[in-house]
């Protein structure tokens, strides 16, 4: 199969250009060498392209043929983790690293690039290559819809390097996949006294702890047991000394759903929460809810061509099932403009010391999984395409 042995024709190629953009990370919206290096790819592959969202770029290819429109996603930023790991290619920004695997997404996406660059004849339609930025703060791709890159676009295909699915192996099943993942903020305000004289002061800590234990009671008795659904506080600030009684206290926090419904009503609850236990302790308590990224939900059509594609590449065995993640992904977004699917790579191989959880200061990939990865964004792009 061509698209096969043109991804096995610049493995190298990629290989290479991960591990450059592995030791150049870039935080969230500070992509600019990365976006640069981009661009300088595309040029001498003389694929026109243009810059959005800061450091996005979207660029397209032009089949010989009229057709619908694909889009191929990879995301480029990285992450404030201190790397640890003892490689040729560690990361040379003190701080930053690529802990999640898009320097893998990015390098594939430019290989699948030069593959389907190549295959000009047989696209029937156009690819267009959205390279994103800022996926780690969920913003990326809202700007990138908000610019327009979705019109004209009639489905959507990305691809997620994973550490928990052994290597080479792939997930592309239909339904929810990854979770909403929104943010909360409570303000609670007390009075302030000595803390010999407890009752002359409006206590904060207590109030603002009450406030999180009552927060547990809403995946237990306010959602479906059907229903998966976390509430999480991650961050409790109050106080300034032992003997002090608190005036405020500040909670910060995450909800994750795959229930378009339930994300709904979560800033309501909390709200009801947060306002009566407070007042019950006599203080005052305020909700701030942010909504970050939607639930990724993957197209059963779109499941099915993917399924298609990765046996035409590789075999049946190659697919594998994987349970939904809690873990957010703001691919969601691109999904609410038109149908696709989020595939999962698998880059675990104990052996080469790939076998560290995302976002950890030792992760790394099995490499030769981007070979696969590679090929199955173009072979994907190529066949969705000939769906007509």
């Amino acid at each position: 199969m061509k698209v096969k042995t043109l991804a096995k024709k610049f493995k190298q190629y990629v290989i290479d250009l991960r591990r450059e953009f592995h030791m150049y990370p870039e935080a969230s919206w500070e992509e600019i060498r990365t976006s640069k290096r981009i661009q300088e790819e595309l040029k001498k592959m003389e694929i026109p392209f243009s810059v959005v969202a800061k450091n996005g770029i979207v660029a397209t290819i032009e089949g010989n043929s009229d057709g619908k429109t694909i889009a191929l996603r990879g995301d480029i930023d990285a992450l404030q983790v201190n790397e640890c790991n003892d490689v040729p290619y560690k990361s040379k920004h003190e701080g930053i690293m690529h802990a999640c695997g898009h320097d893998g997404h990015t390098a594939m996406l430019l290989g699948a690039a030069k593959v389907l660059n190549e295959m000009k004849k047989e696209i029937q339609g156009t690819v267009k290559l959205f390279f994103q930025p800022a996926e780690e703060l969920a913003q990326g791709a809202k700007k990138m819809v908000e610019e327009g890159v979705m019109q004209g676009v009639d489905g959507v295909f990305g691809i997620h390097l994973w550490s928990d699915i052994e290597s080479g192996k792939i997930s592309i099943e239909a339904g929810p996949r990854m979770a909403s993942a929104d943010l909360f903020k409570i303000h609670v305000k007390g009075l302030g006294g000595h803390g010999s004289l407890p009752h002359q002061g409006i206590d904060a800590v207590v109030a603002a702890s009450a406030i999180v234990m009552d927060l547990q009671s809403v995946v237990s008795r306010e959602i479906s047991p059907l229903e998966t659904a976390v509430v999480s506080v991650g961050v409790f600030k109050s106080g300034t000394r032992f003997n002090v009684i608190a005036n405020e206290a500040v909670l910060e926090g995450t909800t994750r759903c795959f229930n378009n419904e339930i994300r709904e009503k979560f800033p309501k609850i909390l709200e009801r929460i947060v306002t009566h236990t407070a007042s019950s302790y006599r203080a005052e308590g305020s909700l701030t809810y942010t909504f970050g990224t939607p639930p990724v939900i993957n197209d059963e059509r779109c499941s099915q061509i993917a399924a298609s594609t990765v046996e035409k590449l590789f075999d049946r065995e190659t697919i594998t099932k994987m349970g939904k993640i809690t873990g957010g992904e703001d691919f969601a977004e691109f999904l609410s403009k038109a149908p696709g699917i989020l595939a999962f790579v698998g880059v675990r191989n104990e052996a080469k010391g790939s076998c560290y959880s995302h976002h950890h200061e030792k992760f790394d990939i099995d490499e030769d999984a981007l070979e696969k990865g590679t090929a199955l964004y173009a072979q994907y792009a190529l066949d969705f395409l000939k769906e007509g």
